[in-house]
């Protein structure tokens, strides 16, 4: 069954876009294998402000792959190229999950991973944590997030340009036995 990835670069200190949405601060390294990386999947899910930002500069650039666009305003009928959904996220990744065919790349911003994160629909996270401060912009997560619990699968560090490449599994089980376990402690203290 094709696992739901997101794989996002983030700034060192936490943010995935500036606060414009720009990240012409990312550097892309040229140790890393891009057409590798983009063959591990055949879709990309994406909300609705990362697809029109990709439309803005030019639309192009999703390498063939099957494109996914999660939007509440968004009229499929204007966009016959991408799958537009606008309700029931969860019947449409269960559908994707069925299907044969790799994983599939969460990409872009952080609302979409922060609400499919809430579902548990995200099964791995993978952050290239590039080495630059930026001070504000697009967080990783929106506060107040929920979170979720890590598990620490791969790193690999990028010396030409100072990109470090951590890969996480998303532990839900650990997640829900800690909430059990902080909702016994508030329980027992009353």
């Amino acid at each position: 069954m094709p696992r739901i990835i997101y794989q996002v670069a983030m700034s060192l200190d936490g943010y995935i876009a500036g606060p414009n949405g720009e990240y012409d601060w990312i550097v892309a390294d040229p140790d890393i294998n891009f057409k590798a990386l983009w063959s591990r999947f055949d879709t990309l899910l994406m909300g609705r402000r990362t697809f029109e930002l990709m439309q803005r500069q030019g639309g192009g650039g999703t390498g063939g792959l099957k494109v996914v666009v999660f939007s509440r305003t968004l009229r499929p009928e204007d966009h016959p190229k991408v799958s537009v959904v606008n309700d029931n996220p969860e019947r449409v990744l269960a559908d994707l999950r069925q299907q044969p065919g790799k994983d599939i790349w969460l990409f872009g911003g952080g609302s979409l991973f922060q609400s499919l994160l809430d579902l548990r629909q995200v099964d791995a996270v993978e952050v290239a944590v590039i080495p630059h401060l930026l001070g504000g912009g697009i967080p990783m997560l929106q506060p107040p997030a929920k979170g979720a619990k890590l598990k620490l699968t791969g790193h690999r560090l990028y010396p030409k340009s100072g990109t470090m490449m951590l890969e996480y599994a998303v532990d839900y089980a650990a997640a829900k036995a800690k909430t059990r376990r902080a909702k016994a402690a508030a329980k027992a203290r009353k």
